[in-house]
């Protein structure tokens, strides 16, 4: 059976939500917002984990390149798509878009966004802290 995970990243803990082939929540958890600690959430689960989704931004981009490392498929979703898809719930939560994303994932209803390798992430952050060190 296949099982997909959805990740809503925030800065401390994010939320996760794992959904098996008929989009049955199988677990769900708020996991540090480190890859290291997501790597062992899902490795701890006892089943696998076909894919794996995240909405594109700033943090998402390292915790994709580290589930990626520890050999998950991870997919970085377009953000404008995400909201849309999850604008039609009522009450919006972390818990609530891990699910939505989950469930995105598992029909394969998302756009996948192009993650920058960590080398070019490293030297847009050293051009920006140049670009505001000059500002000064």
């Amino acid at each position: 059976m296949e099982n997909y995970a959805g990740i809503d990243v925030s800065l401390e803990l994010s939320s996760v939500c794992v959904v098996d082939a008929q989009g049955k929540i199988l677990k769900e958890a708020k996991v540090a917002s480190e890859p290291d600690a997501l790597v062992e959430f899902l490795e701890t689960l006892g089943f696998a984990v076909k894919r794996i989704g995240l909405e594109a931004g700033p943090l998402s981009q390292w915790l994709h390149a580290g589930l990626k490392e520890a050999g998950f498929e991870t997919v970085l979703l377009e953000t404008r798509h995400v909201k849309a898809a999850l604008s039609a719930m009522t009450v919006k939560t972390d818990r609530k878009d891990a699910r939505g994303i989950a469930q995105l994932i598992r029909m394969g209803w998302f756009s996948p966004v192009h993650a920058k390798s960590i080398g070019a992430q490293e030297i847009r952050a050293l051009l920006v802290a140049r670009k505001q060190l000059l500002g000064r």
